[in-house]
């Protein structure tokens, strides 16, 4: 399995000196320190999900949650840090608004920690089990890597074959397919305070995709939990127009009606298990002309539809 070409910028990764980089001095005489942030606004369950899975990883007091007007109590009562911000602006600004507070507060989070990374709620970074036992550990035998992207799994429902889920177990094992999608292989970690670009999927330093390194994406993976995810971004998209031209703009019923879309004409039994080995990683990141960095399209809806199924990795069953 190929994606679609770019250039290739594994051996164009810069370093920067140790006496200009903030993030030296922190977690110089052991492991790294890793802070690990998202942004919300009323993601219910899917928070907690997030809070148990990034805490076994990293330690709950470096958690930061940033809420975005949550009326939902979803935000109350968590374990780890939460900010509550004054309210983003809607409409085109949007996301360029959330993207700089993103990362300005990384850049002042390097002066106290080795690693910053920024994720959505419904993003579960998992380093390869068979060769790291935490995200800490991984990132500890990468100390010379400013960027790091990981090979983004988007966990998808497969109706028909898959049960109701229960809330109470992983969600890996109850939900056994995906797709690789290069668009979602974001730049979500970095030791240097480069500024992300397009939404994330961009940052303003070369970085490569790590095949010991995944991303399991939970948007697709219940179609309960779509449906009423999509329906509460359709109306943030309708009183405020933030996100209008991503999947945001997509109500419940539209989404949901296109996961028989992804699995259509597969036998379930002749799926391959993904391995990132068999895909061509280089392929993903290019260069934009600004000296930018970004993943590659399609867009997450087209490549939904038109990349192929894969099986999650057995060794990745009961992780997330």
């Amino acid at each position: 399995m190929r994606v679609l070409s770019g250039s290739r910028v594994k051996d164009g990764l810069r370093r920067i000196r140790p006496a200009e980089s903030p993030a030296a001095a922190p977690g110089a005489e052991g492991p790294p320190r890793v802070v690990v942030m998202t942004m919300v606004r009323d993601e219910g369950t899917m928070l907690d999900r997030w809070v148990r899975h990034y805490s076994r990883h990293v330690g709950v007091e470096n958690l930061l949650v940033l809420d975005d007007g949550s009326v939902d109590g979803s935000t109350d009562g968590l374990p780890c840090t939460v900010h509550r911000l004054p309210g983003l602006p809607g409409g085109r600004d949007y996301e360029k608004r959330r993207v700089e507070l993103a990362s300005g507060l990384a850049g002042g989070l390097l002066a106290v920690y080795d690693v910053v990374v920024f994720v959505d709620a419904d993003e579960f970074l998992v380093p390869d089990p068979a060769r790291h036992d935490s995200l800490v550990d991984f990132l500890a035998t990468r100390p010379d890597r400013e960027v790091l992207a990981p090979a983004a799994l988007n966990v998808v429902h497969h109706l028909g074959v898959e049960d109701d889920l229960d809330p109470e177990q992983p969600v890996l094992g109850q939900r056994r397919f995906a797709k690789f999608i290069p668009l979602m292989c974001k730049p979500s970690v970095k030791r240097v305070p480069a500024q992300w670009r397009f939404a994330t999927h961009g940052i303003m330093a070369p970085f490569a995709v790590d095949p010991e390194l995944f991303m399991v994406h939970l948007k697709f993976f219940d179609r309960d939990t779509l449906r009423r995810v999509a329906d509460h971004r359709r109306a943030l998209v309708d009183a405020d127009g933030r996100a209008s031209r991503s999947s945001w703009s997509v109500g419940g019923e539209e989404m949901t009606a296109m996961l028989g879309d992804f699995v259509a004409g597969v036998d379930p039994e002749s799926v391959p298990e993904f391995d990132p080995s068999r895909v061509d990683l280089d392929a993903v990141v290019y260069q934009v002309t600004d000296g930018a960095y970004r993943t590659s399209k399609p867009g997450q809806m087209k490549a939904m539809q038109t990349l192929p199924l894969v099986r999650v990795p057995d060794r990745l069953l009961g992780l997330v």
